[in-house]
């Protein structure tokens, strides 16, 4: 046990326990862990990971999750021990009615090539209230077990899970500074008159420079669906972004948008990482489908919507020059037609 997790549970803490056994080798599932940029579409409330310092054994992460419906946010300590496969981790300041909150996971070599993962906790409440108690272990165990029922699932896949990963990007110069461009994607509340596939949108942004967002969008043969969204924002840089939850056929859909200065005017790309599930592809795109083929049919949906996104910035940003020397960005082609099934969610 780490210096660390013995602070807190030397304190009156509560501690809760959840494992599972993996079949997959004890050093693969603790890099699955170890690696927080793969958080975001391996762990379902993952929103972003920053990584604030880092060396090969510490780190200290900023995390955005969703929890009881909330999007928050906290500081974290790591400690990785990849010989012993063992990692401790304690929040910083921890915001009530959590008043600590550490712990550790390990990753016990079992015969067959196999993994005894082991999570633990220790906690303490605000002035160690019987009722914030229960609470906090009740979503501790939740997010427990949901942890490791998805590190499980993608663990077993092996290399194959590498194969279901797809990243793509759409991007276009605009002839402005950073700010207005950032502006234009960050005032989402304007975007029903803004973006002509955006019909309805619900904002909310109790949480400064967080937003949660519910809109209805047209696809382009006709249909409707509804998206949900978690966006953190970094101003006049970036907007990080998350499907919550994502479109049946993919187990996690994740994005960025980024503004940056070039050579006349700034950049502005839209980043995407879609996850798909093997098990759903058959099932809505028919018989002789492929993962490759859903891909396609994934990227040519997002990709539509980034360059309407990215035309209407243009115009909007450039006014009315854009669209008369023909600099607005072209609308891609689309190898399939796309059917609204794989835009919904479950």
């Amino acid at each position: 046990m780490t210096k660390r997790y013995r602070a807190v549970a030397r304190a009156r803490a509560t501690s809760t326990t959840q494992t599972i056994f993996v079949a997959a080798p004890p050093r693969a599932v603790y890099d699955l862990v170890a690696d927080t940029g793969r958080w975001p579409y391996i762990f379902t409330p993952t929103v972003h990971v920053q990584r604030l310092y880092g060396t090969e054994t510490y780190e200290r992460l900023r995390l955005w999750a969703v929890a009881d419906g909330a999007v928050r946010s906290w500081i974290s300590q790591r400690t990785l021990d990849p010989r012993e496969l063992r990692i401790d981790f304690r929040q910083e300041n921890p915001a009530a009615p959590i008043a600590a909150m550490a712990g550790e996971w390990v990753f016990a070599p079992l015969p067959g090539n196999a993994t005894f993962v082991v999570l633990l906790h220790k906690f303490r409440a605000v002035d160690d209230d019987p009722g914030d108690i229960a609470r906090i272990a009740r979503a501790v165990d939740r997010d427990s077990g949901a942890k490791l029922a998805a590190l499980k699932s993608i663990a077993e896949l092996g290399r194959l899970s590498s194969n279901l990963v797809y990243s793509f990007a759409n991007s276009t110069t605009i002839a402005s500074d950073p700010g207005p461009v950032y502006d234009f994607l960050y005032r989402a509340r304007e975007w029903p008159g803004r973006l002509p596939h955006v019909s309805r949108l619900i904002l909310d942004e109790a949480v400064p420079n967080v937003q949660t967002i519910e809109m209805d969008t047209r696809e382009p043969d006709g249909s409707a669906r509804t998206a949900r969204l978690v966006r953190v924002c970094f101003p006049c840089e970036s907007i990080v972004y998350k499907q919550t939850p994502p479109p049946e056929l993919m187990s996690a859909h994740v994005g960025r948008w980024r503004v940056y200065p070039v050579a006349g005017g700034v950049r502005v790309t839209s980043h995407n990482t879609v996850m798909i599930r093997p098990d759903r592809v058959r099932r809505l795109l028919g018989g002789d489908a492929t993962v490759e083929h859903a891909y396609q049919l994934i990227r040519d949906a997002v990709s539509n919507n980034n360059w309407i996104t990215l035309r209407q910035a243009k115009r909007a940003i450039e006014g009315d020059r854009a669209q008369r020397v023909g600099q607005l960005p072209a609308l891609p082609p689309h190898g399939y037609p796309t059917p609204a099934s794989i835009m919904q969610v479950d």
